[in-house]
């Protein structure tokens, strides 16, 4: 592993390419569920980044975001993406800056399939739903949290990808 000076940043030795920050892809998500008529929570919106995540991880190799997430009592946070949304309290997100118009350039048009469809299939769940997934027994959120021991502890990407 390679560690910037910023305890939020970490990036696999294996990880190359030139990704979004989360804030940017955050707000995509929240803009484009808000157009799509059908907003999404805070507890959701971070589900949903941690989908995205894995998925990069494991198809393409690679990571979609920068920034770490960590193992919270509800799964797995991006802490700066929570604090940013957190005014929303439980509610639906339905205010939100558009994302700047680089933020999805980013990606390859693969990745902007992949990202749109795990934003459409995963806002129709219920947030509890996401919740029991992302709590799976031998899953990495299970393995950090380790009954509330590792509360707040980092999700490695090695890990998101080899244990979901």
């Amino acid at each position: 592993m390679v560690y910037s000076n910023r305890r939020n940043i970490i990036k696999p030795h294996w990880e190359v390419s030139i990704v979004c920050p989360v804030l940017e892809l955050a707000k995509y998500i929240v803009v484009k569920c808000v157009k799509d008529k059908h907003p999404i929570s805070n507890l959701q919106l971070q589900k949903i980044l941690y989908y995205i995540q894995r998925e990069f991880l494991q198809k393409l190799g690679k990571i979609a975001f920068p920034e770490s997430i960590e193992a919270w009592q509800f799964g797995p946070v991006v802490s700066s993406v929570y604090y940013y949304f957190c005014g929303a309290g439980a509610m639906a997100i339905t205010l939100c800056d558009d994302p700047a118009p680089s933020a999805m350039s980013k990606f390859s048009r693969e990745e902007r399939i992949i990202i749109d469809n795990i934003v459409e299939e995963k806002r129709e769940l219920n947030p509890w739903d996401m919740v029991y997934e992302t709590h799976q027994l031998g899953g990495t959120w299970a393995r950090v949290y380790n009954e509330g021991k590792g509360n707040r502890g980092l999700m490695m990407t090695e890990e998101i990808r080899n244990f979901g």
